[in-house]
């Protein structure tokens, strides 16, 4: 009788595990989304197994934490407290050492840590714990864990190789998950990479500057190129029209093609449409053979107008057409010539000026503003000065094979505080003359042209040029001094060869304190 009681618990325990299981494996086969799936795993094992309660514990490869994916019986906080280590409690040691663990009576396992609070209400010596690992081949990637009431009548070795089974079940819905999730961070990475390549993009390694004035032409830029709209580029002379072109152009789908520059302003009338349009042959005096012009060099890529404001009348209407209809004749020629350039132009003067003057056609003034594009002065963008000037200390050492390794405290000083009329070209001009005058490895202030230090082009407070240009250096020379000594006034004397009272004198003199030398330890 005792034989068949026991037979018939072991068939009712195999009816539960085939049930079990089955529905188990529908749940899995149900959904490719390991979130959609753990939760009715863990309600099914409870419902079989009679599990108290259940978690699914995954490790995060990059963090090496292991955290709670899914439970039952647990609260939304008990789970948020059930974070461990690799080796850290007895799920811990199972997700590390990739070996099953049963606790009989947890009250008696000193390595269960009960991170999650559940069981602080309940007798602990009633409560069995196991935890058997997930794998992935030879990987473990997480765990599988129940608690149960303790009884003599539960075969717990019985109850890990269920678990068991389950885990290697739920090993094909993490790897899943974590294909997900990997997709999903290289797919974060790849955008993050794309996105800063378009920046890099539009902004090209020729034109330097990441002032908020700027980075203003760098979103036009971006949004113009990849369209065929005719763009206008204004701005005072010098501050870097011809690059913001080339960006625009190489950054289009004509950028495989030619970009063609025609400087208007440098090109007498007389010849000035026979470099647009090109001629024929004896058109004029000198034509001895028939020549293409800019357009048509320029076809299928970009033809960059320089100083369009300089234009002749006549030049203007022959201009106007070409835009508005892409064809024209070379000088002295009948034939009309199709033409598909995309044409950029650019001035540094006032085209409304113009036109109220009748000097500027205001039709083709509409025809080129149609996607105006302001090149900031140099005196505002104060934070790009220091970024270009020692960009352009770097490009003229190694042109000259010299060593330049900083510009001065005083220097940027000057360079910051003056108003820069010739823009960003007057600043590379600066800069090139100051690496050739240095000798020691630094730009200091009196290497930079008189125009930055005296009164009349700087707008400083310093009578006279002379008086000016000695106080700059002597105070330029007690910065470094002060510099070189870590703020020590006796040892920045002893280095300028004065005394220690003239150099507080001097210190005093131009507002220097030497405390902002010192190094901190």
């Amino acid at each position: 009788m005792q034989a068949q009681g026991a037979e018939n618990v072991k068939l009712r325990r195999e009816v539960e595990e085939l049930t079990l299981l089955f529905e188990i494996s529908q749940t899995l086969d149900g959904s490719l989304d390991l979130r959609d799936v753990m939760g009715p795993v863990l309600t099914a094992m409870s419902k079989h197994m009679g599990m108290l309660r259940g978690t699914i514990t995954l490790l995060n490869r990059e963090t090496g934490e292991i955290m709670i994916e899914a439970a039952h019986g647990l609260s939304a906080k008990q789970r948020e407290r059930g974070r461990y280590a690799l080796g850290e409690g007895v799920t811990g040691k199972v997700v590390q050492t990739g070996r099953p663990a049963v606790v009989p009576h947890i009250q008696d396992e000193p390595t269960f840590l009960d991170r999650t609070g559940a069981r602080a209400e309940m007798d602990k010596r009633d409560i069995s714990f196991i935890c058997v690992p997930i794998k992935l081949g030879n990987e473990t990637v997480g765990a599988l864990s129940a608690d149960r009431l303790f009884a003599a009548v539960v075969d717990l070795d019985e109850d890990v190789r269920v678990l068991q089974v389950i885990a290697s079940m739920i090993a094909q819905a993490v790897r899943l998950r974590q294909q997900a999730l990997e997709e999903q961070e290289r797919l974060r990475e790849e955008n993050l990479r794309l996105n800063q390549t378009l920046k890099d993009r539009f902004q090209p390694a020729n034109i330097i500057g990441k002032s908020k004035a700027m980075q203003i032409v760098y979103d036009l830029i971006a949004q113009v190129s990849p369209s065929n709209t005719t763009v206008l580029i204004r701005g005072e002379s010098g501050t870097g029209k011809e690059l913001v072109a080339h960006a625009i152009h190489f950054n289009s789908f004509r950028s495989s093609k030619p970009f063609i520059k025609v400087n208007c302003a440098a090109l007498p009338e007389s010849v000035i449409e026979s470099e647009l349009f090109g001629h024929e042959k004896g058109a004029f005096t000198g034509a001895v053979n028939m020549r293409k012009g800019r357009f048509e060099l320029a076809d299928g890529g970009t033809l960059f107008l320089d100083e369009v404001g300089d234009l002749s009348p006549a030049t203007q209407v022959k201009l106007l057409r070409v835009i508005q209809e892409r064809e024209f004749e070379r000088v002295g020629g009948t034939s009309t010539i199709k033409t598909d350039v995309r044409v950029i132009a650019a001035t540094n003067r006032g085209l409304e000026e113009l036109i109220d003057k009748a000097q500027f056609r205001q039709d083709l003034y509409y025809r080129l503003n149609v996607f105006p594009i302001h090149v900031p002065p140099l005196r505002e963008r104060g934070t790009d000065i220091l970024l270009l000037a020692n960009y352009f200390a770097e490009k003229y050492s190694k042109e000259n094979h010299k060593a330049i390794r900083r510009i001065s405290t005083p220097a940027i000083d000057m360079l910051m505080s003056y108003h820069w009329p010739g823009n960003v070209r007057e600043l590379e001009n600066c800069i090139e003359r100051a690496v050739l005058l240095s000798t020691d490895e630094v730009i200091h202030g009196h290497h930079l042209p008189p125009t930055l230090q005296t009164a009349e082009h700087s707008g400083t407070m310093h009578q006279g040029s002379l008086e000016s240009t000695l106080e700059n250096v002597e105070r330029e020379l007690i910065i470094e001094a002060l510099k070189n000594s870590r703020g020590n006034k006796a040892k920045a004397a002893r280095l300028l060869g004065i005394t220690e009272r003239l150099m507080g004198l001097r210190v005093r003199k131009y507002g220097i304190d030497p405390r902002r030398f010192r190094t901190r330890t």
